[in-house]
């Protein structure tokens, strides 16, 4: 049957029946754009912090020292700690509110989460456009921190969770997609606003995220939830029916799909306490190696420092009056358009080779771009780039910027949200957001001192972070394309390294033992 799923089983694979239907492709769409107000909101606050407008109502004295001091040393710009913190609240508000969003997850559904999320988002766009106090600014950027928080724990696992499992790939890379659309939005929106005169433009930018989060808040009354959760949650007719609809096939057609997710369910119903199951039985080894690794890893591609140094090489090569802006919109460009090699080879090629490919692209680039600069600014950090130098580091960055976009970008979302069992997703769903905002946060905080004190070496700094973390994808990850979520725990049994740390609680496996032990018996 066209669209078939395949499921492994007795070391062998059976299909489900059942294809991308335009009602699965519109529900992944609204939950996708969870994505793109945490891109926005990366794209906006990087702007904010360099408006003189608005550091002269919140911030004067750190204006007055940014116009006070002179710098010569292009490794070493304006650094104010308290300014790197306004930033990374919105992400330790992030990580605090995706703790809460695992019970938030288990006892009202993806669906519901994503809608509370929307809610607090626009509240918090809104906050922000309209503040004319400090208190006012920075409770509207907590309550855009519970918005992104809340978002990213319920949006990739609602993606993964409705997506058939040979697309499942495509379908929840359109997160990833949608952070890189929302980055792009921001820069253009940033740039539109900044020719308003009496320097209000950054309210409207501010008040502009109420426009996405209210497309979720809206989409989400209109999508279903996953039948997943509504199993877990006992609504096993509702669950049955809404299987059913996304398949676009009949209830009997999705019968064996059906009972193998109400199966999964029933297992993870066992767990008294998943928390407890995840952290400290050494039974889910596999699942919080990556759902601390990958995150954590992610933010140490360098994407940051590459981002930051681009206006700079623009500026160079003659984009002198806009150089900011079009550094921004060329990189976010780039990274448009390179997710979407992900979307389409995800299911085809497979993750490990996305993440050995793309990581490979990056390390080169990093390498390449390190060294161009350390030849031309040394140690000292004076001098000035030549404008054929400006060009090959343009190009590198772009080259860099491309390997992220179809590698750890869209996959440091996609692998954490399909490798859980379904008794610990929701907890392990909320580690990986946790670790990805503790750790965006942190190199937020410290990245212009390490480019400060490294100067060049930084590139190289993060060059042997890349290697590091491309020899673990190597060793340690198995390909999980096209296996069903449920059977995802088959493939770590699987695994020359994992399988001695994977228990299998399966009917299956329990009855063979108890048969090996009444044949012992008997001999």
């Amino acid at each position: 049957m066209a669209g078939a799923v395949i499921v492994h089983h007795h070391n062998r694979y059976k299909t489900y029946p059942g294809d991308v239907t335009g009602f699965v492709f519109y529900s992944c769409l609204v939950a996708s754009v969870g994505g793109c107000i945490f891109g926005y909101d990366i794209g906006m606050a990087a702007s904010l912090t360099s408006t003189e407008s608005f550091l002269l109502l919140f911030f004067p004295d750190i204006y007055q020292q940014q116009k006070d001091q002179v710098i010569t040393n292009q490794y070493c710009k304006f650094d104010s700690q308290e300014l790197s913190l306004f930033g990374s609240s919105l992400f330790l508000s992030a990580a605090t509110a995706s703790l809460f969003a695992s019970p938030m997850a288990r006892a009202f559904g993806r669906k519901w989460t994503l809608f509370y999320a929307a809610v607090a988002y626009v509240i918090g766009a809104c906050m922000g456009g309209i503040a004319t106090t400090f208190a006012m600014l920075i409770t509207g950027r907590l309550l855009l921190g519970v918005g992104v928080g809340l978002c990213i724990h319920a949006s990739p696992l609602y993606l993964s969770e409705m997506a058939p499992a040979q697309q499942r790939g495509m379908l929840n890379i359109l997160f990833q997609l949608m952070i890189t659309i929302g980055i792009l939005s921001a820069s253009l929106t940033n740039y539109w606003t900044s020719r308003f005169l009496g320097g209000w433009g950054w309210r409207v930018g501010l008040g502009m995220g109420a426009v996405p989060g209210s497309v979720i808040a809206l989409g989400s009354l209109a999508i279903p939830d996953t039948p997943i959760s509504l199993l877990s949650r006992g609504e096993t007719e509702l669950a049955r029916a809404t299987l059913s609809q996304i398949r676009g096939i009949g209830p009997d057609d999705v019968r064996q799909e059906f009972d193998d997710l109400a199966a999964a369910c029933e297992e993870s119903k066992a767990v008294a306490n998943p928390w407890w199951e995840l952290l400290f039985t050494g039974k889910y080894k596999p699942q919080l190696t990556f759902a601390l690794g990958v995150p954590f890893f992610q933010q140490l591609t360098g994407i940051n420092v590459i981002m930051f140094y681009a206006p700079v090489l623009f500026k160079t090569v003659g984009f002198r009056n806009d150089a900011s802006l079009m550094s921004s919109v060329i990189t976010g460009l780039v990274n448009v358009f390179s997710t979407f090699v992900a979307v389409v080879t995800a299911d085809k090629v497979g993750r490990r080779a996305l993440f050995l490919q793309g990581g490979t692209q990056m390390i080169i680039s990093q390498i390449l771009v390190g060294t161009f600069i350390g030849l031309q600014f040394g140690l000292s950090g004076t001098g000035a780039i030549s404008e054929q130098y400006a060009m090959c580091i343009v190009l590198f960055v772009c080259v860099y910027v491309a390997g992220f976009a179809w590698s750890w970008g869209p996959m440091g979302w996609l692998i954490p949200s399909e490798v859980y069992p379904l008794a610990v997703r929701s907890q392990a769903q909320s580690i990986t957001v946790a670790v990805n905002m503790c750790f965006t946060a942190f190199i937020g905080q410290v990245f212009l001192t390490l480019l400060c004190h490294l100067r060049f070496g930084l590139f190289y700094f993060f060059g042997a972070w890349l290697l590091l973390m491309t020899i673990f994808i190597a060793v340690l990850l198995p390909e999980t394309k096209c296996v069903p979520l449920e059977e995802v725990s088959h493939v770590f049994r699987k695994h020359w390294f994992w399988r001695k740390y994977v228990v299998d609680t399966s009917a299956e496996a329990r009855g063979a033992e108890m048969r090996k032990r009444i044949a012992l018996e008997m001999s």
